[in-house]
This record gives structure tokens, C-alpha cells and sequence, in this order.
């Protein structure tokens, strides 16, 4: 057999194992998983790394990625040393090797650390504007984090059926039901890895309670819809009208509008491929959610104005905020559907709320969104 015959059994068997580990098949899986890692290796074996050096790092990086979900996890990173030995390497493959590496030595870690953690680790990064390898201004990275863990609390809400939080903080069972933790990743831009706890080693799992591990593959699903297509395959997902909104405006929260960066993406250790966040898809994002948005204004209506200013204050549950313009405090009501971890981290910021004038001149709420000065609105 030649190296594409191989290399497209490894992609076949590979399409097949996701598919059962979305399906909840977790040995068929694995099984399908080891066939496509033996496939891409004995494919890797019929390649020439100096004539064709793209075609051995991409081979290369499948074939340890394929040793890695089929739980041969020593193997892996074995090979992965072996490869990397290789001065003729690929720079992106280099990378993505290193980074495999990294979800590796996290896991002995934590392993090591009596801290049981669910398959399926993401890793998040973001590139251009002000990011620089390795490093990244505090601000930028704190709110994602703090996003992407209002992201897998959601998930886990949404899966359990709960009826959709508008104020405070997920309840502790949420919180314990997939606390995320954070751990370092190779530099490439910025990075850092997300895990997610799972029970104490013999806890049983409660009739109601989704396991961690779908938690997980959900988060990644989720993201993937909202990025790619907000008005249909996100809907595919999360059927309940409130809960798409909110995971809409929590994703569009973690996309980038220009300046301060270009790219997020994020990756999942189990995954097939990376969700990637762009300008673009913040603007598809957005144009979903300004559609969904309801309007209730009593009398002669204007078209939707667009306010950019800093959020100085938000009351929530008196239906308001507060919005500085040029000096100048606007009051703009209808709040009252906006939720807590989707509007409390732009306070203090330059925000664009889009708003309806009511006949009296006074604002009505229809959507916000952080305003870093490169937002095509």
C-alpha cells in the first residue's frame, strides 16, 4: 500500500472513532483511535522527510495525535521525541508536537497531583495586535479565562436542564460538577490550558448530572456552532432560545474585534480540529443576536442608535445601565434579559450598545458589546 492509502484509512478510521466518542461509545472509540494511529504510522514509514518535509510533519503530528486519543499515551510521547530529534522539521510541526507534549506532562502532573481531571483539555490561544509570543496584556487574557469558565458552567446547566440563571454565580453542585482548572502550555503566540476536575476517584455519578467528560465535548460543540454558523448549527445544538442566546453573547465576549488581537482558537485534546474565533465570526455572532433581540418600545419608534461609551453602572434587576458619552451619563433601560457573566466584565469599559429611542427621546436596550476601537458595527 502507498503512503495515501494509509494516510486515508488513518483519516476514515479517525472520522468513525469521533463519531463514537460523540455517540458516548467510549471502547469503540478507543478501538477505532488505535487503528487510525497504526494506519498513519505505517504511512509515516513511506516517507521521504527531505523531499517532502509539509507532508512528513503533517503526517508525523496525526500519527501522535492518533497514539494520544487511542490511550497509548507513553507511545506517544515517545514518538513525539523521536520526531522532534529531526533538525529538517517543519517549524508548525514543531509547535504542535511541543503543545502535545505539554497535554502530556499536564496530565502526569496532574495525576500526580491526587486530582482527577476529565479527558479532553482544551487549549486557548490568542495571536495579533498587542500579543506577542509568550506573553499577552493581563486584561485581555483574565477576561477570557473568566469567560471560557462562565462558558463550561453554562454547558453543564444546559445539559442538566436547569432552568436558565440570570443573576449570581452557578451553584456550587455546577461548580464541582466541572471546576475548570488552568494550566501552562508551550508559547506560540499566547497560550494557556484549560481542565476540567472530575469527581473524586469512586464517586457515582447522580441520575440528573451529565458527566464531565460531555460536559467537555458539549463546550467544544457549542463553540464550534457559534463560530462557524450562529443561525443554524448552533440551533442544531441548543434547541431552548435563551440558552443560544446567552452561549452566543458568551462566545462573542471571547472573540477578537481587531486591535488588541486577531485570532482566538481553541483546541481540544480529543478533538478533530480547533475552533477559530476571528473578526468575522464576531460579526456574524453579532448580527444573530441583534436579529434575536426583542423590541418592546411604546410609540413612534427611530431606527437603532449606536452609543459608544464606558458601562459605568448596571442594575440589573431595576432593568437599567449607565452609559458615560463624552462626558455625558445616559440611562438606558430594558436590561432586564441580560445576564450576569455576559454584562459584569465590560463595567469600566468602552463598550457599543445599540439602542431604540423611544418617542420621548429615551433609550431602550437592545444589545452591548466590548468596543476596543476596531469593531465594524
Amino acid at each position: 500500500m502507498t503512503w495515501a492509502q494509509h494516510h486515508q484509512e488513518s483519516e476514515r478510521a479517525s472520522a468513525e472513532a469521533h463519531l463514537a466518542r460523540r455517540s458516548g461509545d467510549l471502547s469503540s472509540a478507543k478501538s477505532l483511535f488505535d487503528r487510525a494511529a497504526e494506519a498513519e504510522l505505517k504511512a509515516i514509514a513511506l516517507l521521504d522527510p527531505a523531499s517532502k518535509p509539509r507532508t512528513y510533519g503533517i503526517t508525523a503530528v496525526s500519527a501522535a495525535a492518533l497514539l494520544y486519543k487511542s490511550e497509548r499515551v507513553a507511545e506517544a510521547e515517545i514518538f513525539a521525541h523521536s520526531i522532534l530529534s529531526r533538525a529538517d522539521l517543519p517549524e508548525f510541526a514543531t509547535d504542535q508536537l511541543k503543545e502535545l507534549l505539554q497535554t502530556i506532562w499536564n496530565e502526569q502532573v496532574q495525576a500526580s497531583a491526587g486530582v482527577r481531571f476529565v479527558p479532553g483539555q482544551v487549549t486557548v490561544s490568542v495571536d495579533g495586535g498587542e500579543v506577542v509570543r509568550g506573553g499577552a496584556p493581563l486584561d485581555l487574557i483574565v477576561e477570557r479565562v473568566q469567560t471560557i469558565q462562565s462558558l463550561f458552567y453554562r454547558t453543564a446547566e444546559f445539559l442538566k436542564k436547569l432552568p436558565l440563571r440570570r443573576h449570581g454565580p452557578a451553584t456550587k453542585p455546577i461548580q464541582e460538577l466541572c471546576r475548570p482548572w488552568l494550566f501552562q502550555s508551550v508559547p506560540g503566540s499566547y497560550q494557556f490550558t484549560v481542565a476540567i476536575q472530575g469527581p473524586a476517584q469512586g464517586d457515582m455519578f447522580k441520575a440528573d448530572e451529565p458527566e464531565p467528560r460531555l460536559v467537555a465535548s458539549t463546550f467544544m460543540t457549542i463553540l464550534e456552532g457559534a463560530a462557524t454558523d450562529p443561525e443554524n448549527a448552533l440551533q442544531n445544538v441548543v434547541p431552548d432560545t435563551e440558552y443560544r442566546s446567552t452561549f452566543l453573547k458568551l462566545a462573542r465576549n471571547l472573540a477578537p474585534t481587531g486591535r488588541s488581537f486577531s485570532q482566538l482558537e481553541i483546541r481540544s485534546s480529543q478533538g478533530s480540529g480547533p475552533v477559530v474565533l476571528t473578526q468575522d465570526s464576531r460579526k456574524a455572532m453579532t448580527r444573530s443576536i441583534r436579529q434575536q433581540a426583542p423590541v418592546a418600545v411604546a410609540g413612534n419608534q427611530i431606527e437603532p442608535t449606536i452609543l459608544r461609551g464606558v458601562l459605568r453602572a448596571v442594575h440589573l434587576e431595576k432593568d437599567w445601565l449607565e452609559l458615560n458619552v463624552e462626558d455625558k451619563l445616559l440611562h438606558i433601560s430594558g436590561v432586564g434579559e441580560t445576564l450576569d457573566d455576559v454584562i459584569g466584565p465590560l463595567v469600566n469599559h468602552a463598550v457599543i450598545v445599540q439602542a431604540i429611542a423611544d418617542a420621548k427621546g429615551a433609550y431602550v436596550f437592545r444589545d452591548i458589546e466590548l468596543d476596543d476601537g476596531a469593531t465594524d458595527v
